[in-house]
């Protein structure tokens, strides 16, 4: 086994010649991020690096994130579930403190962020997975909050007659020019703090602000008859996915730009054609895949990465 410490700028350039040289094929490659690393090689590296260290994205671990984000599995929906039915409470009792804490529930982050991923990377497969875990979850998810609301409803715990005259939930189901200026905002602030690998529970929170009040207010105001309210909450929830969406793949190819202007390699999964690969095994060592450089060509961005 082989162990190496390399400056992230270079990442890219270095993924992509392993993988030119068969490695994930005949071996296994699986990387990191190192943390605080005290060395005077290791600052020198990242001073002759074309990037700085902290705008660089690694797009193999990107790429390995969203297809994680993608799948769903049975605590994501549960997570869902959870966060769609505290905004039911919040918003029959009229509590903004109960809807913020649906908001920090909400785990939608991921999976919306994997759409923006897929389309970038010309991946159909991710964005077929991602628009069927969106597709079963915000449904099942609010399927069971509908039945969850038939039952506090006639134990008398909650009220849903009074969901249009909730005026400080107006900004749930009142579609206008900041709705998508809105969505467009958390999915930006979302995508950047997932290519730099800073802290996604603030941004999630928003993210989830754009998404799960819309979804729970809809299926209470249909036990109250509100369907103009329904229309209206399931309109802004449209909405809202779409410019996360959108904004999530105009910061990718913002950035996509920003390397190839810079000289660093920008690596495309290629579509696999063997088997999906198995839980537990690192994303880096599953399955053949077509090397994106030649072993016999220069590695682009390699004299700059050199110390």
């Amino acid at each position: 086994m082989i162990e190496a410490d390399v400056a992230r700028a270079c990442a890219n350039d270095v993924l992509a010649a392993l993988t030119a040289l068969d490695l994930v094929r005949t071996g296994g490659i699986l990387f990191e991020l190192t943390g605080t690393v005290l060395s005077c090689a290791g600052e020198r590296a990242d001073a002759a690096a074309p990037t700085r260290p902290d705008g660089t994205v690694v797009w193999e671990q990107l790429l390995s994130q969203a297809c994680e984000g993608a799948r769903l599995t049975p605590t994501f929906l549960t997570f869902l579930a959870i966060a769609f039915l505290l905004s039911a409470v919040a918003v029959a009792t009229a509590s903004p403190m109960t809807l913020v804490g649906a908001m920090v529930v909400g785990p939608e982050f991921r999976p919306l962020s994997a759409p923006s991923v897929g389309l970038v990377r010309r991946d159909i497969g991710l964005v077929r997975n991602s628009a069927r875990t969106l597709a079963i979850s915000f449904p099942a998810a609010m399927v069971v909050t509908a039945l969850a609301t038939v039952l506090w409803t006639r134990l008398g715990w909650i009220g849903v007659g009074d969901v249009e005259n909730a005026r400080a939930f107006d900004f749930i189901y009142e579609v206008g020019p900041f709705s998508l200026v809105v969505a467009l905002l958390a999915g930006a602030a979302g995508m950047l703090a997932l290519v730099t690998y800073s802290s996604t529970v603030l941004v999630g929170v928003f993210i989830s602000g754009t998404t799960v009040p819309a979804a729970g207010l809809a299926v209470v105001a249909v036990f109250a008859g509100k369907w103009n309210v329904v229309l209206s909450s399931l309109a802004q929830l449209g909405v809202n996915l779409i410019g996360i969406v959108l904004a999530g793949v105009a910061v990718l190819l913002l950035l996509l730009l920003r390397d190839g202007r810079q000289g660093g390699s920008v690596m495309r999964r290629e579509p696999r054609s063997g088997p999906s690969r198995r839980r537990g095994v690192p994303p880096a060592t599953a399955g053949p895949r077509s090397p994106t450089l030649r072993p016999d060509r220069p590695i682009p961005g390699e004299r700059e990465c050199q110390d």
